[in-house]
């Protein structure tokens, strides 16, 4: 007999996630437990129902789900989380999946497609867009460039090393004792160095990084 999945749902549109609702208790072995509307709610709800399944907005109104990612897997590490985004975007995708995602899937996908997403993590296969494969898109991070990484001064290493853990701007200001704008031009130092131009390419070269030291010096 299918183990009913526990699911919470966490946006920021009450009718979406209705609707999200009604599809997949449609679905036989899933139901739905708790749907969230901000970050806070999520990290209460995920540490007391700690679901099988966590379908998620990638944009909240109090942020984006790089900032609590890390956490939510604390609360509950076994719980599979799902990123729902705008569009389909390739370029968050190994930053979210580093970061503890499970899956990265456009709010533009059908249900039939959303569905098969879960029934293959159920299956513990990790799913990506055929379209993505045709635009040359390879999910496998490559360490080309990381020596980068090794030019950022002992500063810059532990603000990519806060921002990968999902802290925020003014909390590491706060932490290192400088002005918000410092942390702003600290982080385009950082891109230059790591030759990204944005936070998504910064956090995914940062973290592959981290992982494989954790690799060799293990």
């Amino acid at each position: 007999m299918t183990k009913v999945w526990q699911v919470v749902i966490v946006g920021c549109h009450p009718t979406s996630m209705l609707g999200t609702k009604l599809i997949l208790e449609d679905e036989e072995g899933l139901t739905v437990d708790g749907m969230f509307a901000t970050w806070e709610e999520c990290l209460a709800g995920m540490e007391e129902l700690r679901p099988d399944l966590v379908l998620s907005d990638y944009q909240m109104h109090d942020g984006t789900v790089e900032q609590v990612l890390p956490e939510m897997k604390k609360s509950s590490p076994c719980s599979h989380i799902i990123i729902m985004t705008e569009e389909n975007d390739k370029e968050i995708f190994l930053p979210l999946i580093e970061l503890g995602a499970s899956g990265v899937l456009s709010k533009g996908a059908t249900p039939g497609q959303l569905l098969q997403m879960i029934r293959g993590i159920r299956e513990g296969l990790l799913s990506i867009p055929l379209e993505w494969i045709e635009k040359g898109f390879r999910p496998v991070a490559s360490s080309r460039g990381l020596e980068g990484v090794l030019q950022l001064t002992q500063t810059e290493m532990f603000i990519m090393e806060r921002i990968v853990q999902g802290i925020t701007y003014d909390k590491i200001a706060l932490e290192i004792e400088v002005s918000r704008r410092s942390i702003d031009n600290y982080l385009r130092k950082i891109y230059v160095k790591l030759e990204v131009s944005t936070r998504a390419q910064a956090i995914e070269k940062f973290a592959l990084f981290s992982r494989q030291n954790k690799q060799i010096y293990a």
